[in-house]
């Protein structure tokens, strides 16, 4: 079974721009991106076995990981529209 990396830079190639300018100029984004980059290697090393929890403990933050790249994809959109239009 292959594991996925799910960080933003990897998923969103196409926003690389945004999401640095984000970070660099958004602390609420900085904040929800290193929230969300520190959940994803935390998946990822349940994952991969790397470290053992229950199956609810990793459903649990799996769907905070996705919470959180829902409020990050959103940001990045609006960002990428203002800087368009």
């Amino acid at each position: 079974m292959t594991i996925e990396k799910h960080d933003l830079l990897h998923e969103l190639p196409e926003s690389k721009e945004a999401i640095h300018q984000l970070k660099t100029s958004n602390s609420h984004f900085a904040k929800l991106f290193d929230e969300y980059h520190d959940l994803d290697h935390e998946v990822h090393r349940i994952e991969t076995g790397v470290e053992n929890t229950s199956d609810e403990y990793l459903e649990e933050q799996k769907k905070k990981r996705l919470h959180l790249k829902d409020q990050l994809y959103t940001m990045i959109r609006e960002h990428e529209a203002s800087v368009a239009g």
